[in-house]
C-alpha cells in the first residue's frame, strides 16, 4: 500500500519536474520540444506490471513492447516473435520499479526495480523505455536476474533528468504534425544500443555465446556521460 500510495505522488508530482515544465512539451522559439516526463515513466511501468497480473505475464509482456524489443530467454530473442502465441504461466511474475532515468528531452528512459516470481524466488531488472510517436512509452529491451536477497526498497520512487544540452547543441526532437520523432535503436538481438534524440541519455546491451551479458545506460550530468547502470549477468 505504501508503494501504490507513493508511485501515485510521484506520477503527479514528476509532471513539473526540472524547473516546472508543465505538460509534454515547450516552445522554444516558436518550435514544440518535447521535454522529459518521468512520472508517465513511471505510469507506464505501473500499468504494465498490473496487467501482468491481471490478462497474463506474457500477454502484458507484448502490449507493451516496442516492433524492435529485445528479452533475454536467456539467449537474446525479438520480443513480438518470440511471445507471439505464447501460453502465460499460472501466474505472473510481480515487480516494482525502484528508480527511473529520463533524458533531457525525454525520448528515451530507463527503469530499475525489484521482481518476485511465484516459487519465492527474487531479483532485479533494468528496463530501456523509448518513447512513441504518441507520446506514450514501451520498452525497447527488458534484462534483469536473481538475486540472493531482495533489493532494498525506498520509500519512493528515485527519479533523476539529464542535464539538457546547452542551446544551439544536441539534435534535439520537434513534434512535427502531431507525432513525436523516435530515439533509434541500432545493432543486433546480441549487440544491442541506442540514445536519445537529445544525446543525453546512451544505453547498450551485450551478449554472450555462453548466455552472459552486460547492460550499461549512460546520463548527462556535469558537462559528461556518467554510467548510472551497469549491470553482469553471468550464465
Amino acid at each position: 500500500m505504501r508503494r501504490a500510495f507513493a508511485c501515485a505522488a510521484l506520477t503527479l508530482a514528476l509532471a513539473s519536474c526540472a524547473g516546472g515544465r508543465q505538460g509534454p512539451d515547450q516552445l522554444h522559439g516558436g518550435i514544440l520540444r518535447p521535454v522529459a516526463q518521468p512520472g508517465e515513466v513511471v505510469a507506464t511501468e505501473l500499468a504494465f506490471a498490473r496487467a501482468a497480473q491481471d490478462k497474463g505475464q506474457w500477454t502484458a509482456f507484448a502490449q507493451y513492447a516496442a516492433d524492435d524489443a529485445v528479452m533475454y530467454a536467456p539467449q537474446p530473442v525479438l520480443a513480438k516473435a518470440w511471445l507471439k502465441g505464447r501460453a502465460n504461466p499460472p501466474q505472473a511474475v510481480k515487480w516494482q520499479p525502484y528508480q527511473v532515468w529520463s533524458s533531457c528531452d525525454g525520448s528515451l528512459a530507463a527503469s530499475r526495480g525489484a521482481w518476485q516470481r511465484p516459487d519465492g524466488s527474487v531479483g532485479y531488472f533494468t528496463t530501456i523505455w523509448q518513447r512513441q510517436p504518441d507520446g506514450g512509452y514501451k520498452w525497447v529491451l527488458d534484462s534483469g536476474d536473481k538475486l540472493s536477497r531482495p533489493l532494498a526498497e525506498p520509500d519512493l520512487v528515485q527519479a533523476d533528468i539529464a542535464d539538457c544540452p546547452a542551446r544551439g547543441q544536441g539534435r534535439g526532437s520537434l513534434v512535427v504534425h502531431g507525432k513525436l520523432p523516435v530515439a533509434p535503436v541500432s545493432g543486433t538481438p546480441e549487440d544491442r544500443g541506442g540514445q536519445s534524440l537529445d544525446g543525453t541519455l546512451s544505453w547498450s546491451a551485450r551478449s554472450a555465446a555462453d548466455g552472459s551479458r552486460t547492460i550499461s545506460v549512460l546520463l548527462s550530468k556535469g558537462g559528461a556521460m556518467k554510467e548510472i547502470v551497469h549491470s553482469q549477468v553471468s550464465p
